[in-house]
This record gives C-alpha cells, structure tokens and sequence, in this order.
C-alpha cells in the first residue's frame, strides 16, 4: 500500500528491511513492515509553576512554551518517532512529560538564587530556565520554538511582589516631594541671585563712569602737553636743518677740491699703469704656452692611469658587493629558519594550551555532574573521588612503610573500676583525688620505659630506675 503524509506530518516505517526508523513524506508500506503517521506541528503548554526561593519564599511563574519536534534534524526526528509519537501530540503524556521537565528545572533554579535575585534579575532568570529546559527536551527530539515567561505571581498568603511595588511607589511619592522642594529652593535662590546681581551691577557701572570722567580729563592734559611738545621739538630740528645744511656745503667744497687733485695723479698715473698691464698679458700669453706644451705631454698618461685606477675600484666595489649580498641572503635564510622553528614551537604550545583548557573544562563537567549527583555535598564528593583515585589505599601504604621497622613500647594500665554511689558530694571530690594519686605511678613508669625520664625529686623514684 503506498502511504502520502500530509504537510504537518510524518511516516514513521520500521519492519522487514529496514534497519531501524525509516522517515519518509510517501512510500510503499508492504505487509510485513509497519507504518505509524505522527504529526510534527507545534503545541502550545500553559503552566503556572509554582517554586521557592532560596529564603523558602514561594511565588508562581506563568508560562506559555510552544514545543514541538526538531523538523530540521532528522536524528531528533527518528528520536521523537521512537519515543513520543506512540502518544498524541497533545496527550496528557507528553504534557506531563513537558511539564514535569519545566517544574523541575525551575525549582532547581529558584532554589539556588534569593527572591531579590529573582526579581531583579527577571530576563537573566528566564533565559537560564529556557536554556536549562532546551538541554533536558533534546533527549527526547523536542525544541522550544517560543517561551513566553510571564511576570512572577505572588502566591496567596506571601504578598512579596506586592510589597516590593508598594515600595516602589513609596520611593516614587518620595522623590517627587524631594524633586519639588528643591524646585522651589530654586527658584527663590536664583530671584534672591537676581537682585543682588541688580544692585552690583548697578555699582559697577557708577564707579565704571567716574574712572571714564577721570581718564578723559587726564587725556585731555596729555593732549595740550603734547602738542606743546611738538612745537618745541618742530623749532629745534629746524635749527639742526639749517646747521646741517651749512655743514654739508662745506664738505662738498672740499671734496670738489679733492677730486681736481686726484685727476691730476691719476692722470700722470694712468700712462705707466697701462705700460704693467700690457707687460702683463705679454707675460701670461708666454705661460699659457708652455702650460699647453706639458698638457699634451702628461694628460694623456695621466688620463690612462685614471681610466685604469677607476677600473680597478669599480671592480674591487662589485665584489664587495656581491659578498655582502651573499651574506645578506645567508642571514635573511636563517631569519626566516629561525622564523619557522619560532612559529611551529608557538603552535605547538599553542596546542598544548588548548587541550589543558578542554581537559579543564571536561574534569569540571565531571565534578559539577558527580556534586550535583551528591546533591551539593561536598563532604561525599571529597570520599568519592579520594576513593576513586586510590588516595585512602596509598595512605595506608605509607602509614604502613612508616611503622614498619618501629618496635613501639605500648604500656597498659587500670587502676579499677570504683562501683557504687557515694552519698555526698566530699565523698565523689576525694574519689577522684584517689583516682589520680593511683594513676600516677603507672604514667611515670611509662614515661621512663619510653623516654628513660626520671620523675623530680619532690613525686618519688621509680622502683624500676632503683633496680
């Protein structure tokens, strides 16, 4: 027969020649296989999950969880075709089932933080709810797809919430008092401010102008001082223009005089300086000839030991560069070894790193899941894991290598027993007197026969320390 789900729905195939669960939208179901059609559509849960605190104060979560298979997974498809899809999806099982996860996980949590805790921490308190029943659903294929945590309910009889909205309001009411007294402080500080600054600014301006009034006259005085000044100083440099003027007419004429005279030797000069300098250039063409003449005789040597000398340095240069290359690249390839061993030791520990921390983190999982199986106690978790690791055995070893080759003097004694009730209370005093005064010699032969200590002169001697 060939099986069609619907859209929301799967088939559920198992029998001869198929492995195990074989999930499928249509298929041939022959006789000898069976076929089971379960819906994957979510379902909403309402629950009021009723918990404590860790004060023993109860209060009530609301909630509405929307759950429904994992369709994307097909692991957690054959999961929950194995365990859940016997029963309708809305059945009271797997109501119970979610339920029961959702009470258990939020009671655990709520036992573990304060109701201040709790209520301030409302979206953190819900997350780690949501996350804790997510971890718990996926054993059985299931995946919360929305969770709507309400607001925490008091439960009747602990009005909690209650009295912390009350004092909400309390502190509301009382900062808004607060809020308007200081309004008005305020506004009758800042008219106070107000008038004062009126009355001194109103100074300031009067003293303001009485300084202007003074400065203006005093510039006035300076102005009539100044142009006084400047007539007196006017006159004198004109006095100074004509002495200067008079001065300068007199320096000309004796420079005029001055020039005629030196025309004159200049002129009886210029005859013999004109002579020197044509003996001159006589003189340098003679030199200049013979500097040509040993120019062609020694440039011609001297520019081939030049050419031969540049070639020499230019090629003593290019083997000193290719050595220093050569040692360049030497060292740049011991860099780059360097490099590569510094790296593959940095990964390496690297590495190391990484599997330290996964073996940390794997050993606490193991003893959060053993103390939460003691139930917190850490007494039990202490004896588990020192009888799991042998530690009990290896300190009796060592008790045992540490007494081995002792020979202990174990001394033993009893004075009696005293039976009966004595009738008064002088009696039980000077009982217990004698008690000591007979358990006294026996500790001090002890002490001797372990120790070799003599007891003082004033207690006694020892029979066995006279033998």
């Amino acid at each position: 027969m060939f099986r069609v789900a619907r859209a929301s729905q799967y088939l559920a195939i198992t029998g001869a020649g198929i492995e195990d669960i074989k999930l499928s939208k249509k298929s041939w179901v022959f006789p000898w296989q069976s076929c089971t059609v379960f819906d994957v559509s979510p379902v909403n849960y309402t629950f009021k999950v009723q918990a404590m605190s860790a004060e023993k104060l109860p209060f009530v979560l609301p909630a509405v969880f929307t759950i429904g298979p994992r369709v994307d997974d097909p692991e957690a498809l054959i999961l929950y075709a194995r365990l859940i899809s016997p029963h309708a999806n809305g059945s009271n099982h797997v109501h119970e089932l979610v339920e029961g996860v959702i009470e258990g996980e939020t009671r655990v949590l709520a036992a573990s933080m304060t109701m201040e805790e709790i209520f301030k921490g409302t979206k953190d308190f819900k997350k780690e709810v949501f996350d804790k029943v997510q971890l718990e659903l996926d054993q059985f294929g299931l995946i919360i797809y929305n969770a709507n945590v309400k607001q925490l309910v008091d439960v009747p009889g602990h009005e909690y919430f209650s009295y912390l909205g009350q004092k909400t309001q309390m502190e509301a009411a009382n900062q808004a008092r607060i809020d308007v007294s200081e309004a008005k402080m305020k506004g009758e500080i800042g008219a106070k401010e107000r008038n004062g600054l009126t009355i001194q600014n109103a100074a300031k301006i009067d003293a303001e102008s009485k300084i202007i009034m003074m400065q203006r006259q005093g510039e006035g005085a300076k102005e009539e001082i100044k142009v006084k000044t400047e007539i007196k100083v006017f006159e004198n440099q004109k006095e100074a223009d004509v002495a200067k003027a008079n001065a300068e007419l007199a320096m000309k004429k004796a420079a005029w005089d001055r020039v005629a005279q030196v025309a004159e030797v200049e002129a009886t000069k210029a005859v013999a300086l004109r002579e020197a300098e044509l003996q001159t250039e006589v003189e340098k063409m003679n030199a200049l000839t013979r500097t040509e003449k040993l120019k062609a005789e020694f440039l011609s040597k001297a520019s081939v030991e030049y050419e031969t000398k540049v070639q020499e340095a230019n090629w003593e240069l290019y083997n000193k560069q290719k050595q220093a290359e050569a040692v360049l690249y030497e060292k740049q390839k011991d860099a780059e070894a360097q490099r590569a061993a510094a790296d593959a030791s940095f990964y390496t520990k690297q590495k190391e790193a990484e599997g330290l921390v996964a073996l940390a983190s794997a050993q606490g999982t193991y003893l959060r899941t053993l103390l939460d199986a003691l139930h917190n106690d850490y007494s039990a978790l202490r004896d588990f894991l020192m009888i799991n690791n042998g530690s009990y055995l290896e300190i009796a070893k060592i008790n045992a290598i540490a007494v081995k080759d002792l020979n202990p003097k174990i001394s033993v004694w009893n004075h009696g027993g005293e039976h009966g009730n004595s009738g008064g209370g002088s009696g039980n005093a000077m009982k217990d007197i004698a008690g000591l005064y007979k358990m006294l010699p026996p500790v001090l032969d002890t002490v001797y026969e372990q120790s070799g200590m003599q007891p003082p002169a004033w207690i006694g001697t020892l029979a066995a320390a006279e033998s």
